[in-house]
């Protein structure tokens, strides 16, 4: 069977005038893993079985919404949608209320909880970003066996934290946060079919 190839998108279903378009469209989604999705070569199946190939610039990649095709015509269209695991916060405002040096301690021992995990994190606006590899309970009790008081923390949606990261912490949160072993040469450089 013959694979469509995609090097490019159309828009964003995100973005005002397409949100209008899309409104009575039938959608077709292209359902990604985060760590695909990271990727600007892939080969994946939409929702309905069909076999996509795509090959985007580097560093270009498929961010949620992206509109891969649209036919105004029969008002169809082909949307990524991105599958991000959860990202545990970790609200530092509150260390404010204590002084200097304890502040200190608690940032370092914290630290030191995350990376003896090897937990990749962000720091954004006194939060701590770290995306759920394990489960929720190992995570919180790594956590808050170092005794955190003035840190808050919750879990909260991958796609709900993007819109305060920029891209390359993005990468660094969701590009390498699943076990992905099986590399296929085709899957990496598709060509066009036909």
């Amino acid at each position: 069977m013959e694979r469509t190839l995609f090097t490019s998108v159309a828009g964003n279903r995100h973005e005002p005038a397409w949100a209008e378009r899309l409104a009575q469209a039938t959608i077709e989604r292209l359902v990604l893993d985060q760590w695909t999705a990271q990727k600007s070569r892939f080969v994946a199946h939409t929702d309905s079985g069909e076999e996509v190939a795509v090959a985007l610039r580097r560093p270009e990649r498929l961010h949620d919404g992206d509109i891969l095709r649209y036919d105004p015509q029969t008002g169809r269209a082909l949307v990524v949608s991105l599958a991000l695991n959860e990202v545990l916060v970790i609200d530092l405002e509150g260390l404010q209320e204590f002084p200097l040096a304890v502040q200190q301690e608690r940032l370092f021992e914290l630290g030191h909880a995350i990376g003896n995990q090897h937990w990749p994190a962000v720091i954004r606006h006194k939060k701590v970003y770290v995306p759920l590899t394990v489960d929720r309970k190992v995570m919180l009790s790594v956590i808050e066996s170092h005794h955190p008081e003035g840190v808050e923390c919750h879990f909260e949606a991958g796609g709900e934290v993007i819109p305060y990261l920029a891209p390359h912490e993005v990468r660094r949160l969701f590009g390498g946060t699943e076990q992905h072993h099986n590399h296929h040469t085709e899957d990496e450089h598709p060509e066009e079919q036909g």
